[in-house]
Order: structure tokens, then C-alpha cells, then sequence
């Protein structure tokens, strides 16, 4: 596997690096200063990053579509258990739900299915070719509940409240995550909930490049500036925090 994942052009950017950890600068500011004017610096351009920096955090370059053989890959099932994601999600029947980020589908159909048909799943992407899988997939798999929304880097253009957002390994390549996860908040329902799952950086068994995993700390402190308030971290994972917010209307500021 190893050997494959180093050779295949479109894993450039998740490649299993074993090369030294890039140590990241902290941010200077605190909060309040965080969040005037710009929330972002610019700093070293990594080869996998955009040199745009997020609380101390080196943005990713996104996965265009041409890698999207890697996010269908037959190993995942086992990598990832996505039974597990889906059993901590505990979606209800009728939910609606956003795959921010959805790729080709390798969720959104199984989200899809959680939700039953009486339930809706927005697959959200920035890129129209990914999106083109996603409904060739669909079409495959007979799921019907399944929308493709073409999004942008600062909002996903969802067309109505939703339960849940979740993105899996995809917050780490938000090139502007600030204003994309407030959108997001804006369109969950009262009490609904934004789910990241992302690949523990604090683990370096996790063969994925350091850039491509965030800590569980890193990933509660960018979300401390949102409407949103923390409920738990799920564990069960073999590679991936799963760490769930919920909207919080005591937060909310126009």
C-alpha cells in the first residue's frame, strides 16, 4: 500500500510524509485581536500548504478531483469505519443533512441511507467535477435523497437549515475557514450540529502528511470564535478525531 500511495501523482497532496514535522509559530494575538480586520498571516509556504496561516495553523492545499480514486479507495472501509462514523452520528429518520466537502460520495450515499427517504442530503463541493461523481455515484448506488451544491471557499450555499453539517478530512483545507464555518453556522437549525472529523496529528502512527491532520486542541480553539459550542470528542476511530459542536443561539451575533 505504501509503496502505491507514493507513486500514484494524484496523492500529492496526503501523501505519507517522513519527513521532519514543519513546527508551527503560535499566534501572538489573543482572541479579540484574532478576530480583528483579518483573522489570517501570511507565513512559510510548506509544499502541501498555502503559506496562509489560521491560529498558528498552515492552511492545506485542497485535493483537486483527480484525486479522486484515493477517496474510493477499497482500504478505506477499514481505515476509516465508516459503521462507526455513522453509528456516532445517530442521525433520525428525516434528517437533513450537508456533506461539506462530500467528494465523490463515498458518504454521502451512506448518509443518505441513515436519513431514509424521507430525509435529505446536501452534497456540497467547490469543484464541478467532483460533483459529477458524486451524481454518477448516486445514479449507480439508486440513491435518490442525495443534491449536489456547488459551494465556495467562504460559503457552502446550502438552500436550507439542516441538522447537521459534517465535514470529514476536509476543515484542514478550507482556505478561508473562518467565514466558511460562520455561514455554516448560520444555516444549522436551532440546536443542530457541525460534526469534524479530521486525522489525529497527535498521533504519528496515522500515516497521512502532518499538514493533512489536526490536533483535537487546535481544532476546539478555531472553533471557540464561532456560534457554536463544544459537546464531545468520539474516540472510536481508528485514524480520525470526530469532534461534535452544536449550534449555540447564546453566541449568535448578526
Amino acid at each position: 500500500m505504501l509503496s502505491r500511495l507514493f507513486i500514484a501523482p494524484w496523492l500529492c497532496f496526503i501523501l505519507i510524509s517522513t519527513a521532519p514535522a514543519f513546527q508551527f509559530s503560535a499566534y501572538a494575538a489573543d482572541e479579540t485581536e484574532h478576530t480583528k480586520a483579518s483573522p489570517y498571516a501570511l507565513g512559510k509556504k510548506t509544499p502541501d500548504g498555502l503559506g496562509l496561516y489560521y491560529f498558528g495553523r498552515e492552511i492545506a492545499h485542497y485535493m483537486t478531483h483527480v484525486g479522486a480514486p484515493w477517496l474510493d479507495r477499497p482500504e478505506r472501509d477499514a481505515e476509516e469505519r465508516p459503521d462507526l462514523l455513522l453509528a456516532a452520528l445517530a442521525l433520525k429518520p428525516g434528517d437533513i443533512v450537508a456533506d461539506l466537502g462530500c467528494g465523490s460520495g463515498y458518504f454521502s450515499w451512506r448518509l443518505a441511507q441513515a436519513v431514509g427517504p424521507n430525509g435529505l442530503v446536501y452534497g456540497v463541493e467547490i469543484q464541478p467535477e467532483m460533483l459529477a461523481l458524486l451524481n454518477a455515484q448516486m445514479k449507480n448506488r439508486q440513491i435518490t435523497n442525495v443534491i449536489g451544491i456547488i459551494g465556495s471557499t467562504d460559503n457552502p450555499h446550502l438552500p436550507q437549515s439542516v441538522d447537521l453539517a459534517i465535514m470529514i478530512d476536509v476543515y484542514h483545507e478550507c482556505s478561508r475557514p473562518a467565514e466558511y464555518i460562520a455561514a455554516v453556522c448560520r444555516t444549522l437549525k436551532p440546536n443542530g450540529r457541525l460534526v469534524l472529523v479530521e486525522y489525529r496529528r497527535e498521533d504519528p502512527q496515522v500515516p497521512i502528511k502532518i499538514i493533512h491532520k489536526m490536533t483535537e486542541a487546535q481544532i476546539r480553539l478555531e472553533m471557540s470564535v464561532q456560534q457554536l459550542e463544544y459537546v464531545k470528542t468520539v474516540k472510536s476511530l481508528p485514524r480520525q478525531h470526530l469532534i461534535i459542536f452544536k449550534k449555540s443561539p447564546s453566541r449568535y451575533t448578526e
